[in-house]
């Protein structure tokens, strides 16, 4: 891999690499872009099987955070960073204490979250050393569990995606069904519930089953069958890459809108659904709750103020079908001209106000 010239064509800002031998951290930290403020995304930890494949991630995960983060109207760019190791086995307290320390050392421009393979138990370690970091205890002042404010966000979403398809945003009625059921996708069900929607739910966690099915009324199904059933909405809130050349013709639903991340498997599935009519709620705008929620940290966390921001989901998600009307594009897309717009105008803003600095300097 060409490491600069990779940078260069996806305009990233930064690639550290951080080693510490005493507690065996090996750890890269992705900036893709600061243009509307310091770099915010997690700390993913991972037996990856190369450096290569670790970099790659890390560069991919930090372009994602930047439109993640523009498109949820939060002053703050993207980032990621990734720990080579195996999360089960090799963690240790000098290992993150020792990442915080290279976290301090950047002084600002990442602040660095909870992910895959970390938790608010290493988010507190790192906040030992640091002041950059969100996600970690609520005796510290943090925003707790992110997980209900994250399933807020996919309900107001779901709303705007049901009234661009029906004409109402109301659920009363409507027939959801759910893939996957756990924590994210269960406090979803409850809003939804409370509306009066009707249920359907598969999970390969028979318990998770079981509990959406006892607490409102769900009907249970295969995991297999999910996609074929005659609902309105099908809301993703599992695993990544469903919506696919094998499951786009088992569809019925009208829209799409759930949790998941990365839900197409590639954008030609994107093209697929807006073709046929189908209302996509962007993944990584729908699902933007979480980082809304512990970006809020940032000021001195309130809960209200928080969720006032997460439902503005809904808003971003109607400004998206706009944009996908406008220029005729399919909604995916249009979510990324939402977040690209959004940076093209600071940037735009920012450099004439540095140039209007100099020429002020200049001429006293």
């Amino acid at each position: 891999m060409e490491i600069f010239k990779y940078m260069e064509t996806y305009d990233y800002e930064q690639l550290v690499f951080c080693q510490d031998k005493t507690s065996g951290l090996k750890a890269i930290i992705a900036i893709h872009d600061t243009t509307l403020g310091p770099a915010l995304g997690g700390t993913r930890m991972w037996n990856y099987a190369s450096e290569e494949e670790a970099i790659e991630d890390a560069l991919r995960l930090a372009k994602g955070m930047t439109y993640k983060n523009a498109a949820a109207g939060l002053n703050l760019g993207g980032g990621k960073t990734v720990i080579i190791g195996d999360p089960l086995k090799d963690k240790n307290e000098e290992m993150f204490r020792a990442f915080g320390r290279f976290i301090q050392g950047l002084n600002g421009r990442y602040i660095t979250a909870e992910d895959v393979g970390t938790t608010v138990a290493d988010m507190d370690i790192i906040h030992e050393e640091t002041n950059y970091v969100t996600g970690i205890s609520e005796a510290f002042g943090s925003s707790g569990n992110p997980s209900p404010v994250t399933a807020y966000g996919v309900y107001v979403g779901m709303k705007a995606a049901a009234k661009e398809a029906f004409g109402s945003d109301s659920l009363e009625g409507k027939t959801v069904a759910v893939q996957g059921v756990g924590n994210v996708a269960y406090t979803l069900c409850d809003y939804l519930h409370k509306e009066g929607a009707k249920l359907i739910v598969a999970d390969i966690n028979q318990a998770s089953v079981d509990r959406a099915v006892n607490a409102f009324d769900a009907v249970q199904v295969g995991v297999d069958e999910i996609y074929s059933q005659d609902a309105d909405i099908f809301a993703p809130c599992a695993l990544g890459a469903i919506i696919n050349d094998n499951t786009i013709p088992q569809l019925k639903a009208k829209v799409i809108a759930g949790s998941a991340n990365n839900q197409l498997k590639d954008t030609k599935h994107g093209d697929i659904i807006h073709e046929m009519g189908i209302v996509y709620a962007p993944d990584y705008v729908i699902n933007s709750g979480g980082v809304i929620n512990v970006a809020d940290e940032l000021y001195g966390y309130n809960h209200d103020r928080a969720m006032k921001r997460v439902s503005g989901i809904y808003d971003t998600i109607e400004k998206i079908f706009a944009i996908s009307k406008r220029d005729e594009i399919p909604t995916y897309v249009a979510a990324d001209r939402l977040a690209e717009e959004r940076i093209e105008r600071v940037g735009k803003s920012r450099s004439q106000f540095l140039q209007n600095g100099k020429h002020i300097i200049t001429n006293r």
